[in-house]
């Protein structure tokens, strides 16, 4: 079978007033992200993953925060395209894991929320998709509450 696996990256930053959507949930907080779409560095990196293990270039690429095309565009709908690119590619997703760095609010009650929401994007089920947060103790621009970055993994599959 031919596996392959790709790593994403993404951070942003926060403001007070803005929304905070992360993995496809809208999490109460009195900060959201500064962003050309919604922001969520989650899927973003999630998209990251896919695409880097297909060699399909990056999130940038598909979707240019250039493009009003996208300008407040639900990030869903990106992961949605990224999962339709792989398909029509010959690829399906085994899994997807990704950690959340971020000072608060603490995500833990989100997380089983999130999971759905990335899983029903993708098309997978949620034994597919794993969330982890952390806080970074204070430290760096995460722990000063200045944005969120995330990492993620992804493993996919030629079917």
């Amino acid at each position: 079978m031919d596996f392959r696996i790709g790593h994403g990256y993404d951070v942003h930053a926060l403001a007070d007033g803005l929304k905070l959507v992360l993995g496809g949930v809208e999490i109460p907080f009195a900060k959201g992200f500064v962003a050309h779409s919604d922001g969520d560095v989650a899927i973003h990196a999630i998209c990251d993953a896919l695409l880097g293990a297909a060699a399909l270039g990056d999130i940038g690429e598909h979707f240019p925060d250039t493009s009003a095309d996208y300008a407040g565009i639900d990030s869903k709908i990106l992961l949605q395209r990224v999962a339709a690119l792989l398909r029509q590619k010959g690829f399906e997703i085994g899994n997807v894991d990704c950690t959340v760095r971020m000072q608060r609010p603490k995500l833990r009650p989100c997380i089983g929320a999130m999971r759905s929401a990335l899983a029903g994007a993708m098309g997978v089920d949620d034994d597919r998709v794993s969330v982890k947060a952390t806080t970074t103790e204070h430290l760096g621009f995460e722990g000063r509450e200045e944005g969120v970055s995330v990492s993620a993994v992804a493993l996919i599959y030629k079917v």
